[in-house]
């Protein structure tokens, strides 16, 4: 043999981090064996039967000496069959059977089938965001190649098969880099020209979409929340290029191709969602639906059906926009800035305050259905909007009286948004929603006048100084809407009459 000793890098997977990974192949004399250290988890150490039977079924030799695969870092937890191609490439440079240099700037990622062939992984995208900055180049299974050609700055290269790899890297073959694909253009949600009538509702959606605001709907069963809910991610700006990464890095990390790439997310969980799937975690963390909700909407529909633990947990990412998963193999951060859109009725029979329904709930069972919702989380919704039931003969008139108007629809809102966005990121450098408090006071600059009005209705409904903030910053949305630089009493106004369910949460029957 030409070399006893090759070094192959490749990136692991922590996260949404890809940190470093040196794969070392030391051939000696000995019985033969294949033996791999650097806290290899299951799935890595079973990689030394796929590459033995790939290098075999690929026409190459494997060598009959002792064979020891060192993946350093030694303390950091390898898993899955992301190695299998940096090993046996490893194995082929050690026994002579490729050139020492062909590996030089150049990072490696895939599994291996028996038969040689190249099988996607998970998480090729922090592996090529890792690659953008080291400045390597990434060779990868053909599967995985659309997503991570999303960062343009790296240099990907796919292949299919060993016999590929080995054919590019002596320079028998010439395999172009993948150029990037991602569809961006912005989905088609339900349009909200479907819903008749509940106005009030749908102002309270283009403001939510314009703020970024979170947006709790109650009301009866069958008044149109959760299809209004539907319709919020369609009134949203486009994913930026930026924004786009991020969200399919997340997801990248649990399935080989991420669908709906350029997409805003939209989850809708079930109620019986537990806490570990909303949040994430595992013994090795993994992100939950808030995650996967990164830059899009999460949507709670019957609220209060969900347990207490799962939706107390939600408190801090509403706050902080990022999750903190501790377990004993490490501590994760996943990102989770998303717009909380939730739905509910009023009482467990849903027919509270209802015109049309009686209700057949005590107000002790009213009571307890509520106080599922701790007063802390409900704090941190910033618009709360009663949407009442509407009789068949209101729907008919409101329908016949739209024959001669044409309808609000999804990209009359949606376009409206977008220009009030760039109006708050040249203001502000942000939307309204994420102001700090001291960036806050100076974007809605009160007068005297309004200084007076919000506290008095601070003082008689008892709102607290993070419910204060919340109603600012819905009020700066509505006077970004009505297009005053200033915001007004008449904006206030209008913010504390969005946080309904603070007020009626112990309406008497």
């Amino acid at each position: 043999m030409s070399s006893q000793l090759a070094q192959v890098h490749t990136r692991a997977n922590q996260g949404v981090r890809a940190p470093l990974v040196i794969v070392e192949v030391h051939l000696s004399q000995g019985l033969p064996g294949l033996n791999i250290v650097g806290l290899p988890e299951a799935g890595v150490r079973e990689s030394k039967d796929r590459v033995r039977s790939a290098l075999i079924n690929s026409g190459y030799d494997f060598p009959d000496g002792r064979i020891t695969v060192n993946l350093a870092p030694a303390d950091l937890p390898k898993e899955g069959g992301r190695f299998d191609l940096p090993i046996a490439l490893g194995i082929l440079i050690a026994s002579g059977q490729l050139p020492a240099d062909v590996t030089k700037d150049r990072e490696f990622l895939g599994e291996l089938a028996l038969s040689g062939e190249l099988r996607p992984v998970r998480a090729a995208l922090p592996a090529s965001l890792a690659c953008q900055e080291s400045r390597s180049a990434l060779l990868l299974p053909k599967d995985n190649a659309e997503v991570a050609a999303m960062v343009s700055e790296t240099t990907v290269i796919a292949a299919s098969h060993l016999n590929e790899v080995c054919a590019y890297l002596q320079q028998k073959i010439n395999i172009k880099p993948t150029n990037p694909t991602a569809d961006f253009q912005h989905h088609r949600y339900p349009d909200i020209s479907d819903v008749q009538g509940q106005e009030q509702a749908k102002r309270a959606l283009l403001i939510a979409a314009t703020g970024g605001h979170h947006l709790l709907l109650f009301g009866p069963p069958g008044s149109g929340k959760s299809m209004l809910a539907s319709r919020l991610p369609g009134l949203l700006p486009p994913l930026t290029e930026e924004e786009s990464l991020e969200v399919a890095t997340i997801h990248s990390l649990t399935t080989c191709s991420p669908e709906n790439l350029g997409q805003r997310p939209f989850r809708t969980p079930h109620h019986s969602s537990s806490s570990v799937s909303l949040v994430g975690g595992g013994s090795i963390p993994k992100p939950g639906e808030i995650s996967y909700a990164h830059h899009g909407v999460l949507f709670l529909d019957e609220m209060p059906e969900f347990s207490r633990q799962a939706l107390e947990i939600l408190r801090e990412p509403l706050e902080n926009g990022e999750v903190v998963i501790t377990r004993s193999k490490g501590q994760e951060r996943f990102p989770s800035r998303f717009q909380l859109m939730a739905a509910m009725n009023p009482c467990p029979c849903g027919y509270l305050g209802d015109s049309q329904r009686r209700c057949h709930c005590s107000p002790d069972q009213v009571r307890r259905y509520r106080n599922k919702l701790s007063g802390p989380l409900l704090d941190r919704i910033d618009l709360q909007v009663e949407v009442p039931s509407q009789s068949i003969q209101s729907v008919m008139e409101h329908s016949s009286s739209m024959t001669d108007k044409s309808p609000q629809c999804s990209d009359g809102f949606r376009s409206r948004v977008v220009d009030l966005r760039n109006q708050q990121l040249i203001r502000q450098g942000k939307i309204n929603s994420q102001l700090s408090a001291k960036a806050l006071f100076d974007a809605c600059a009160l007068g005297d006048k309004e200084k007076k009005f919000i506290s008095a209705v601070s003082e008689k409904f008892h709102i607290s100084m993070r419910g204060l903030h919340r109603v600012l910053r819905v009020s700066r949305t509505i006077a970004d809407l009505e297009g005053s630089n200033t915001v007004q009493t008449a904006h206030l106004s209008e913010a504390v009459q969005y946080r309904q369910f603070d007020r009626t949460s112990s309406k008497a029957k």
